[in-house]
């Protein structure tokens, strides 16, 4: 059932041939046709921006009440790219390889390879937009590294980096609202997916500013609507992040593809109290010069700066040399939470470690350091009241990231004919475990360079199928689904809130399906999770109308995740070993490494939903290995 539709031959040819081969959409017949974006993140502008450009009919929804605060511009560190400007040994091979391994070894070859080849035209086009890159003395681009790779090839612009790619895709989607081609949709919420003779054809969206449902209809539908590590209640993400859209669509017949991998950053501010909503992330980019350590002594209680040299543990650099600091995000995470659970964490709650600069400052010189992080330091100062010059920052993993998502096939299309996923909101590209600097990456190719070509090919049989009627009874039935949904939510009045639910089911997760998971406690978590559903149902009190109701948005997203955090478990459950992010404490060696289980677990998990309250269905789509042979993922 799980078509992947990889073209076959040498590895560096597979994009090429695709494209030599898709269909087409000549520019009249462009014009007969219409596609719905949902999100204006960088991979939703960015497509609906180049479709427009392409002449296609758009339809832009964001829930924000503008494209620009769309959570793309949160993104700190950088974006990589295979341009070998430091002359250090990269290429499109090694980021390849780089983001393979760095994935465990589950994830499909020919889309990391796409992704890696696409990466140098990405730099040159956000160039030409005016993204303003970090640049060396004489002009040329500069450049980092980011964990998990020895070479510096990812680009970046302070640590605002997101924000700036963000502002170029939204100049060029708002170039495409002005000539007519995008019409923009701010305020309005995706509640459903409209799918008609198997193929999806529209949304049901939610005026936030009314309390109206609209019916869109078109003759495609692409989900770019992040991620879900907002589930975890305390994430680095917005509070108004959410994984509504891709549940829905889920709901309506896309299988969700590795939903148990969740990325735990490990450079996050640590929770300070029980009041706390979100976290706040601290770029992966301050560990090319920020050393990460614990005291020796169990319980220290002085201050950082008291500690002489010899009585600090730089824990990554003793266990994983050859990396370091730049150790991928998942091992920097578990060594982290394992120096906190022995007891020798830091700070108040003593509950983090320490990101000391004082050697590369003392090296480089502060206005070095000022010139590479000076916006991150004026973050932190803010926040904590903290000078980080002066003395080392406190940080501490916290949710992040989904590399599940919706699967998709090579064309991005999910199992849904015409309904695409991009971004963080597919599986497609990250494996078990993402890389610093590919989320941005994978998002702005997603967009510019990939699914314009894909999209035409599924859009060219479309040409024929004429005007999408939202007056259809399939309109009509996701209309009526949608409103009593609304009407169940709001006729509950008991008298716990969203927040509670979202609160609790968060903990549930990070206790059982976080940094580390057990069969035991994952059975346990599927239990709990179902039993809060059904208090939900029961208990939950939304005060308000229909009109402007954000507790009605917030009760609505913590129903799906009620259900999504169910199945999450059930993945975890399911994949009896530990790779990437997804740590059973069942298997790892005895230094407390991850132990794969190629011959049984190389396979992407893809989920069916077979109703409320009924056990998931899975899939399974083997992973072929032809270019590169899964190995022990050592970064010692």
């Amino acid at each position: 059932m799980l078509d992947a539709k990889i073209p076959g031959g040498p590895l560096e040819d597979k994009w090429s041939y695709y494209k030599a081969h898709a269909k087409l959409v000549n520019p009249a017949n462009r014009k007969k046709l219409t596609v719905i974006v949902v999100g204006t993140g960088l991979a939703g502008s960015s497509i609906a921006a180049s479709l427009g450009e392409m002449g296609y009919n758009v339809k832009s929804f964001c829930f924000q009440d503008s494209p620009r605060r769309a959570h793309s511009v949160a993104a700190q560190g950088g974006v990589n790219a295979c341009k070998n400007y430091k002359n250090d040994g990269d290429s499109v091979y090694r980021m390849f390889y780089d983001t393979i391994k760095g994935g465990d070894f589950r994830a499909r070859e020919g889309n990391v390879y796409r992704m890696a080849e696409c990466s140098a035209n990405l730099i040159d086009q956000a160039v030409a937009q005016g993204v303003p890159f970090g640049r060396e003395y004489g002009g040329y681009l500069n450049n980092r590294s980011f964990g998990g790779v020895q070479v510096s090839r990812t680009f970046y612009a302070r640590g605002q980096t997101g924000q700036q790619l963000l502002l170029g895709a939204y100049q060029a989607l708002m170039r495409q609202v002005g000539a007519g081609t995008v019409q923009l949709f701010a305020r309005h919420e995706m509640l459903d997916l409209v799918v008609a003779g198997g193929k999806a054809k529209g949304v049901i969206v939610r005026n936030m500013d009314t309390g109206e449902l609209e019916r869109h209809g078109a003759h495609a539908v692409v989900l770019a609507t992040g991620g879900f590590g907002k589930i975890y209640y305390l994430s680095t993400l917005a509070m108004g992040c959410n994984g509504s859209a891709i549940w829905r669509a889920h709901k309506r017949g896309a299988y969700m593809a590795n939903p148990s991998w969740t990325q735990i950053h490990p450079t996050s501010l640590p929770q300070s109290g029980e009041y706390q909503s979100k976290l706040t992330l601290m770029s992966e980019s301050l560990r090319n010069d920020g050393r990460i350590w614990v005291p020796k002594k169990e319980g220290e209680e002085r201050e950082p700066n008291q500690i002489p040299e010899e009585e600090r543990d730089y824990y990554l650099e003793r266990r994983y040399p050859a990396f370091g600091n730049l150790s991928p995000r998942d091992i920097a995470s578990r060594a982290a939470k394992e120096r906190i659970d022995a007891g020798y964490g830091i700070g108040p709650l003593k509950n983090a470690v320490y990101l000391d600069f004082s050697k590369a400052i003392k090296d480089q010189g502060e206005d070095t350091i000022r010139k590479k992080y000076g916006n991150l330091f004026r973050m932190y100062e803010k926040i904590t009241g903290v000078d980080a010059y002066k003395e080392p920052m406190r940080i501490s993993p916290a949710a992040h990231f989904s590399m599940g998502g919706l699967w998709v096939d090579y064309e991005l299309m999910t199992t849904i004919p015409g309904l695409f996923a991009l971004g963080e909101a597919n599986f497609a590209d990250h494996g078990a475990n993402r890389l610093g600097a590919n989320s941005l990456l994978q998002a702005c190719v997603d967009g510019y360079f990939i699914a314009p070509y894909t999209m035409a090919n599924y859009l060219a049989d479309e040409i024929k199928a004429g005007p999408i009627d939202v007056r259809d009874a399939p309109f009509a039935a996701a209309e009526e689904n949608v409103h009593q949904q609304l009407k169940r939510l709001m006729g509950i009045q008991g008298n716990l809130s969203a927040d509670y639910f979202h609160k609790t089911l968060g903990k549930i997760l990070y206790d059982k399906c976080g940094l580390s998971r057990s069969k035991e406690g994952l059975e346990a978590a599927i239990k709990e999770i179902a039993a809060l559903r059904e208090e939900f149902w029961q208990r939950l009190y939304v005060p308000g109308g229909y009109a402007i109701n954000t507790e009605l948005e917030k009760a609505g997203r913590v129903a799906d995740y009620l259900e999504l955090g169910e199945l999450m478990c059930y993945d975890a459950l399911a994949r009896d070993e530990s790779c990437g992010a997804h740590f059973r404490v069942e298997h790892q060696t005895p230094e407390g490494e991850a132990m794969r289980n190629d011959q049984d677990f190389s396979f992407i998990s893809a989920w069916e939903w077979e109703g409320a309250d009924k056990p998931p269905l899975l899939h399974k789509e083997p992973l072929h290995f032809e270019f590169v042979t899964p190995t022990v993922r050592s970064y010692k």
